[in-house]
């Protein structure tokens, strides 16, 4: 009998360790939890990342000529909701800085939350907020879509309560922008906000939002991107997956070249970055004139056909893309939200009023001084063209002077066009909105083919979420037209 029970026992145990190895031998590509500093690893590297060419070809800065480009063309038509696949990432960021108590790291996903929700509203208009990414933990996969006006409350909500929860946190790990500084990370949440309510100018009048003077408390009380070291920025290095995002890129060959609207308002400037953003063109390299020559660089016409500018860049007679951008790993970084486009952030809202309007030359002028900054750093073997006393020079020039500019209206077009003069491959759409938003700097286009608003919605949309993407192009254009120049709420 005793040899029975010892019999049962060690049956028992090999039972009970069997079931320990099955938990141990988990698979381990299948992780249910994590530390969420992994996952903002990954979350700050794809966010800051450059955003490509397609912009650039609808600001005006670059063209086509080995066939049309729908950017350059104001012909594209659906963008994607890949954005929520991003937000999936942010989701279960926040979710782990749940399990693990930690409110810093849900404070950087409000942000990053707000900042994909920003990008998405104005690609599209309205689209799905409140019920959106609910689909692992409520089996919600056909959400509704709220307004551009709800969803923009809700970004400004969330980064309000982000700022609140980074209140007196520790330095976080997994960093790889402010390297774990919660007070930096704190600055671009609340420049962001600025920026999300300078978005929004023509809705001033709101008195939900009560836009100018929200901007002027944050302003005011609350810690922002107050030197260029604190710009929120990537910075790339040359290793495998981490070096710069246009670095060997194919997009680049022999069809791309720069755009007389760009070119031109760095020539009329005596802007000497254009040495940094374009080449030489071939003609001016084999007559040997130098880098510092103006008259070595040209662009294409940006809304002549497509062939046509082909016969004048064969001819040489057209600048390429700086080569520097695809063949050095470490050109530059990329920047989310710089001290520059900051300065230039007040410089517009001090101009409209928002806040003390004495001070909207030195915030302009601080705009300019350290984009040169910028480029003094980053750009290998052209410091000496963006050295601080450039700067100075360049901000004395007659269509650089800001005490040139008399009216409102003409201190807004300095502005809006030395913060479009900053953004060549700096980010994304930025440009492209601001000019819908403000008409700075002037497009040239086609006849009646305006510059679209908006983009149509995903044709994944129509085939899983008709009800209710239908709905939402039904309250916002008064019809079925999912069209390209409807208007949505933030431009009206």
């Amino acid at each position: 009998m005793k040899n029975f029970k010892i019999i049962v026992f060690l049956m028992m145990a090999i039972v009970v360790t069997s079931c320990e190895e099955l938990d141990i031998n988990d698979n381990p590509n299948k992780v249910s939890i994590t530390h969420p500093d992994l996952l903002l690893t990954n979350i700050t590297t794809s966010a800051f990342q450059v955003k490509g060419t397609g912009a650039m070809y609808a600001s005006r800065m670059i063209l086509q000529t080995d066939g049309e480009s729908t950017s350059q063309f104001y012909k594209w038509d659906r963008a994607s909701f890949n954005a929520y696949n991003s937000l999936r990432q942010v989701t279960k960021m926040m979710e782990e800085a749940d399990r693990i108590g930690d409110d810093s790291y849900k404070g950087i996903g409000h942000f990053f939350r707000a900042y994909y929700f920003y990008d998405l509203a104005l690609t599209f208009g309205d689209v799905p907020y409140a019920e959106a990414l609910k689909g692992e933990t409520e089996e919600l996969y056909q959400p509704k879509y709220n307004t551009q006006e709800e969803v923009f409350t809700g970004i400004l909500s969330e980064l309000e309560m982000a700022n609140t929860l980074l209140d007196g946190t520790d330095i976080i790990t997994g960093d790889p922008i402010f390297n774990g500084d919660i007070n930096k990370w704190k600055k671009l949440v609340n420049s962001f906000r600025l920026k999300v309510l300078l978005t929004l100018s023509k809705k001033e009048g709101s008195f939900s939002l009560n836009i100018k003077n929200e901007f002027a408390s944050i302003y005011n009380s609350q810690p922002i991107i107050a030197t260029p070291e604190e710009s929120a920025r990537l910075e790339f290095v040359d290793v495998v997956d981490s070096r710069y995002t246009e670095f060997n890129s194919s997009g680049y060959g022999s069809g791309l070249y720069m755009a007389s609207t760009f070119v031109d308002m760095l020539i009329e400037r005596g802007d000497k970055r254009l040495f940094a953003i374009a080449g030489q063109t071939k003609n001016a390299k084999e007559a040997g004139l130098a880098i510092d020559d103006f008259s070595a660089y040209a662009g294409g016409n940006p809304i002549a056909a497509y062939n046509d500018v082909n016969l004048v860049a064969a001819a040489g007679n057209v600048s390429k893309v700086n080569d520097r951008y695809t063949a050095d790993p470490t050109t530059e970084a990329h920047n989310l939200l710089s001290f520059s486009e900051v300065q230039f952030i007040l410089a517009e809202a001090a101009v409209r009023g928002w806040i003390s309007s004495t001070s909207a030359q030195i915030y302009y002028e601080n705009g300019i001084k350290a984009n040169f900054q910028f480029y003094n750093t980053y750009v290998k073997g052209y410091e000496e063209y963006y050295t601080q006393a450039e700067a100075t020079n360049y901000i004395a020039g007659s269509k650089v002077n800001f005490l040139n500019a008399a009216t409102d209206e003409e201190k807004l077009e300095l502005i809006l066009t030395q913060k479009y003069l900053t953004s060549f491959l700096q980010g994304g759409w930025n440009m492209y909105f601001d000019h819908l938003r403000t008409g700075y700097p002037e497009f040239p286009y086609l006849g009646s083919d305006t510059p679209p608003t908006r983009w149509i919605y995903p044709l994944d949309e129509y085939n899983n979420n008709a009800t209710n993407v239908t709905e939402a192009i039904g309250r916002q254009f008064g019809g079925s037209n999912d069209g390209i120049r409807e208007i949505t709420w933030w431009l009206k």
